[in-house]
């Protein structure tokens, strides 16, 4: 593997972190009060919108860098 210039690392955990808490809104989790959009008790109560805009983050952390370390 070839020697990646400073700041790959953090972007590439960035975008594994922001991955993993958009998966994270969608569990279901008891003891919660109100339901999400969706229809169940899920971690979060704005599930569609919360994991949609965490996978849009995602993607815009994987474009830039891809552009910036190609």
């Amino acid at each position: 593997m070839s020697a990646r210039k400073k700041g790959y690392w953090p972007l590439l955990i960035l975008t594994i972190l922001l991955t993993l808490s958009a998966l994270s809104t969608l569990l279901p989790t008891p003891g919660i009060h109100k339901a999400c959009q969706l229809g169940y008790m899920a971690h979060c109560s704005f599930t569609p919108i919360s994991t949609v805009l965490c996978l849009l983050l995602t993607a815009v952390v994987c474009s830039v860098r891809k552009r910036i370390f190609r």
